[in-house]
């Protein structure tokens, strides 16, 4: 007989309150960009948000719940080979965080956020909007780096995203797995043995003061151009 699953807790509450405050900031900046106007305000401070979770989940990916961590969703190429041909290998459990190809579309959005967070930083519509620091660049220079974000980078952005959302759905439909709903609730049913991500009021006190210094750090960048 095989074993009973156990609810194993996989995402922790930061890691899932930052995926899905994330989700609604990204599509809340891409919104607000095509209204353009007087939306921008909200463009630029959805902006500012998005800078605050991304420095959160960096240092929250080196001490975070063990599934959160970098490290547990950083694969060799022959770990990859190995999932994509069907035949991981006990014990890597590539299907209770992030799998290979899930980490690569992890590490893929968040390095695309990043570049479109910094170009945003130095940007000139040239009609009423410009960056907090485009005074540290040359006129030539944020023109190039404000192409990149309304081009490249925003399509990049909605590309990455609706892959995403595709995933989603292959994986409810041709391997009925529920990914969503792991991301809400935390817990995953998994054999017996599996190590589950700490998820305790110490480590949520400790996401709350690494956000609140994040936020402190990106308010502080941001006054830089004043």
């Amino acid at each position: 007989m095989s074993e009973p699953l156990l609810p194993t807790r996989i995402w922790d509450l930061p890691t899932r309150v930052f995926h899905w405050v994330l989700a609604v900031c990204v599509i809340g900046s891409i919104v607000s960009a095509k209204i353009g106007g007087n939306a921008m305000v909200w463009h630029f401070r959805l902006g500012y948000v998005v800078f605050t979770l991304l420095a959160f989940r960096l240092v929250w990916g080196l001490v975070g719940g063990h599934w959160s961590r970098f490290a547990s969703f950083i694969y060799s190429p022959g770990a990859v080979l190995r999932y994509l041909r069907g035949r991981s290998r006990a014990g890597e459990h590539h299907d209770v965080g992030h799998s290979p190809l899930g980490a690569f579309s992890v590490f893929g959005l968040l390095a695309i956020l990043s570049v479109q967070v910094g170009t945003g930083l130095f940007a000139d519509d040239e009609i009423a909007n410009t960056g907090p620091l485009i005074r540290f660049v040359t006129g030539d220079t944020s023109l190039a780096l404000t192409s990149w974000h309304k081009t490249w980078g925003q399509w990049l952005i909605i590309g990455l995203v609706t892959l995403h959302v595709a995933a989603i759905v292959f994986y409810l439909l041709r391997r009925k797995r529920n990914v969503v709903r792991p991301m809400i609730v935390g817990d995953k049913p998994l054999p017996p043995g599996v190590r589950a991500s700490a998820d305790h009021w110490m480590t949520r006190g400790l996401a709350a003061a690494l956000l609140t210094l994040c936020s402190i750090g990106v308010g502080w960048i941001v006054s830089l151009g004043d």
